[in-house]
């Protein structure tokens, strides 16, 4: 009678611990589709918002277009910034000037015809990529720090190189209009419809999101972000994994610099002033963490899309440059505490 009673004992306490169990589970599921596609939820509010506010503007073409085009600049920037803070090196702060030079240059070689202009300002980007990745990754130079300083010494160095002046296409390529016709559209055209600003761009997304998940490279750079003592010491080499994604953040930069010069139709040293922190922060909103190791590419492309709409709806309401900042820093503030709490109740954090 007593064993009886016993296992019942223990099965209505199994029962009770399975009944616990199966809500917990449930309430994980929940949290993993929050912290997954919660900024998504923000993006629907945002459009909807912004049919409300601005019906007559909001939804016409030419709107739509200079939103996407703001959101694809930005978003080919956040690619690259994704590694620098999945890495855990937090931000690239030489981002603008890798942006402007890179931009700069390929209207400086134009004259060579279009395609080698690309090339140029490409792989001038990437040696800038080069020289941050083997500081913060060789000798451990803070990357803050690091790049910060470096951004101003590019800074000096494009200014003194072009006297502080522009650079326009057509001066420099003289009679070789094709090339320069060809530079100009690739911001303003499209394939099928859809501009090739958005293609390159989701081709960037769609790489980088491949090479997070499904690389040797981003499993290690995974490691490496979550901690890189372990890293260090369980053979990964973590210095070329520092110096690679340094190389993809600048290769990402320098692709947006020059769609930047295409857009603008000149080069300038300051065409990539706030990319540095708008990029970090679409990366911080979309749910990956300075801590390193964290995160995703859809929650990024999220966090693009939440900053172009947001600035797109205040422009188009006429609200001040001041106040933009506090919604913003509001608006951001709120995702940001949503994504760190979802994350800690899946224990990430």
């Amino acid at each position: 009678m007593m064993d009886m009673q016993n296992l019942q004992n223990v099965h209505g306490a199994n029962g009770a611990e399975t009944a616990i169990d199966s809500r917990g589970v449930r309430s994980r599921r929940w949290m993993v589709l929050i912290n997954r596609v919660g900024i998504y939820l923000v993006v629907i509010l945002l459009l909807l918002i912004g049919g409300i506010v601005a019906p007559g503007k909001y939804f016409t073409v030419a709107n739509i277009r200079s939103t996407v085009q703001a959101i694809s600049i930005l978003g080919m920037v956040s690619v690259g910034m994704a590694f620098v803070a999945y890495s855990s090196n937090f931000a690239d702060m030489s981002a603008p000037m890798t942006i402007a030079f890179s931009g700069m240059i390929s209207v400086a070689a134009i004259g060579f015809g279009f395609w080698p202009a690309v090339v140029c300002g490409i792989l001038a980007g990437t040696v800038l990529g080069l020289v941050n990745g083997f500081m913060v990754g060789k000798f451990r130079a803070h990357p803050i720090i690091w790049t910060m300083a470096f951004n101003f010494v590019m800074s000096g160095i494009v200014r003194w190189i072009w006297s502080g002046s522009q650079i326009y296409p057509d001066v420099i390529a003289g009679d070789d209009s094709v090339a320069v016709a060809t530079f100009y559209a690739i911001s303003r055209s499209s394939f099928h419809g859809v501009p090739i600003m958005v293609i390159v761009m989701a081709f960037l997304f769609l790489a980088g999101s491949f090479i997070l998940t499904g690389t040797k490279f981003g499993n290690q750079l995974k490691v490496v972000g979550s901690n890189y003592e372990v890293a260090r010491l369980s053979g990964i080499n973590v210095v070329k994994c520092v110096i690679l994604v340094y190389v993809i953040n600048a290769i990402c930069a320098s692709i947006a610099g020059i769609f930047l010069a295409s857009m603008a139709k000149t080069g300038a040293y300051y065409t990539g002033d706030g990319y540095d922190f708008r990029s970090i922060t679409s990366v911080l909103l979309g749910g990956m963490t300075l801590a390193g190791g964290r995160g995703h590419m859809v929650g990024v492309f999220g966090g693009v899309i939440t900053i172009g709409i947001l600035n797109n709806i205040m422009t188009l309401i006429g609200i001040p440059t001041f106040n933009q900042w506090l919604v913003q820093g509001l608006v951001f503030l709120f995702i940001v505490w949503l994504n760190t709490n979802s994350s800690r109740k899946l224990g990430r954090v």
